[in-house]
């Protein structure tokens, strides 16, 4: 076994850190020196067609380059599931794509090594490190390319970035549009009618179904609103000043579409998790929101979108752009009430408990069912019947690996990160919270690994299949 990491750092220097950009990296003053800090600049003084032309000349090598990497990581092929779909019909997609570090021949060898000795022979999987922005020094709101499309068409509003393109394909992604359910109205099952929700045609499609607080709520959900790479100043990365983004065009239908996008609350640049835009489905049943930030109501969450997040934690560059200041005793509480009521997708196969019918499910099914509340340890963290446990654990992935820097990105350890529910989590691709594992057989793999839980390749097959039932 004599795989090598691409680097590793002992240390971080001044010089690294100004190599990856101060505080929130700013591309057009990359040039610049000066010590760390934890602002952006306010005042941009090279000239927007400058800015333009230097982005866009750049944008096919750091595009190739970042490609090269993910497919040195991943098998990123289109291999889909034989009658297993998401709501809508999309087949989902199987097997491992995290490939295996050079020198070792199975998942079974790997996971009997010990932290130790993957650690410090190079073997923890490329795949299974922190998924870095597609141009991580400069980071942003990245779209896939189905989502420009559809709010192009819809309503002429353009959320292209003439510096950067979306990365993963669109069949690693979740279906589009997805289907909407509502706690409030399960008898009418699907009511997005195939439809992508936007301003012009949320209230025809939600007239006489919503109440109008949750109306109100959704129009403001699908309104744009200035956002640090989509507003009307020289400082942005769309050619045209934009009336900005909205909630939906990442949390598309109240699902999600995969739009990618850097934490706001970690200095500097190179520490930055990517995020992977998670689903609001079921936000009814959770207690906390936002992958480490852990606000604690759905309220917190929509105001701290966009007086925060949508400007990268930096409120100078919010009032700068025109921040959105929602207030909380109207606005706020509409949003937070529309989403409240946006429903996991139906699970026929579980009962009133969550847990599997046995008259309904496969032999495979309940095996999965008995590892993932035994050996597997996945329970401990993520119980029926909606498969969290509202709180944060730290899996300490850092045992397995030592710092290293790639693409912009210096991996550590993740530190504590919300239970995610499971309920649904087949239409969710990809998972964790920054997108790095691509399939539920990644994912099973990773746990293996962390957890050293030992699972037989039975086990984590029979785990496969209980998961798609959630």
């Amino acid at each position: 076994m004599t795989w090598k990491p691409m680097s590793r750092i002992v240390g971080l220097t001044v010089g690294v850190v100004l190599m990856l950009g101060v505080g929130i990296a700013c591309p057009a003053i990359l040039h610049a020196q000066g010590p760390p800090t934890s602002y952006s600049p306010v005042v941009i003084n090279e000239p927007f067609s400058d800015v333009v032309e230097r982005m866009s000349a750049a944008k096919p090598e750091i595009l190739q380059r970042h490609m090269q990497f993910l497919e040195s990581r991943y098998d990123l092929s289109d291999a889909s599931a034989t009658g297993v779909t998401m709501s809508r019909g999309k087949p989902i997609q199987v097997g491992v794509r995290v490939r295996l570090p050079q020198g070792v021949d199975s998942w079974e060898a790997l996971a009997a090594l010990t932290p130790e000795q993957i650690r410090e022979n190079g073997l923890w999987p490329r795949g299974f490190l922190p998924l870095p922005h597609p141009n991580h020094p400069e980071g942003g709101m990245v779209f896939p390319q189905h989502q420009i499309d559809e709010i192009l068409e819809q309503e002429g509003r353009d959320l292209t970035r003439f510096d950067l393109d979306f990365d993963l394909p669109e069949h690693l992604l979740a279906e589009y549009p997805p289907a909407i359910f509502l706690t409030t109205r399960t008898d009418l099952g699907d009511v997005s009618q195939g439809q992508v929700i936007t301003l012009q045609n949320y209230f025809e499609l939600f007239d006489g179904i919503l109440n109008p607080k949750q109306l109100e709520g959704l129009r403001l959900l699908v309104t744009p609103f200035p956002q640090q790479q989509f507003n009307a100043t020289n400082d942005r990365r769309s050619l045209r000043p934009s009336m900005g983004v909205t909630c939906f065009d990442c949390h598309v239908n109240g699902h999600t579409n995969g739009t990618t996008h850097l934490v706001g609350d970690i200095r500097p640049q190179a520490f930055r998790h990517r995020l992977d835009t998670p689903t609001l489905r079921g936000v009814n049943v959770q207690r906390l929101f936002g992958s480490q930030r852990a606000l604690r109501s759905i309220e917190d969450f929509a105001e701290f979108e966009q007086r925060a997040a949508y400007f990268d934690g930096d409120p100078s560059i919010a009032t700068k752009k025109g921040v959105n200041v929602l207030e909380r005793g109207s606005q706020v509480h509409f949003m937070s009430e529309f989403m409240s009521i946006l429903d996991f997708p139906p699970a026929p196969k579980l009962d009133i408990f969550g847990q599997l019918d046995p008259e309904l499910a496969t032999a495979a099914e309940l095996r999965g069912e008995v590892v993932f509340n035994g050996r597997g340890r996945c329970a401990e963290c993520h119980p029926a019947p909606y498969y969290t446990d509202n709180t944060m654990h730290n899996l300490q992935t850092e045992r397995f690996f030592d710092t290293e820097e790639y693409l912009g990105r210096i991996a550590t350890g993740d530190g504590p990160i919300k239970t995610f529910p499971l309920r649904g989590i087949m239409e969710s691709p990809p998972y964790m919270h920054d997108g790095r594992l691509l399939t539920l057989e990644d994912t099973v793999e990773f746990h293996n690994l962390v957890l050293r839980t030992q699972l037989t390749e039975e086990e984590k097959r029979d785990l496969v299949a209980f998961l798609r039932c959630l």
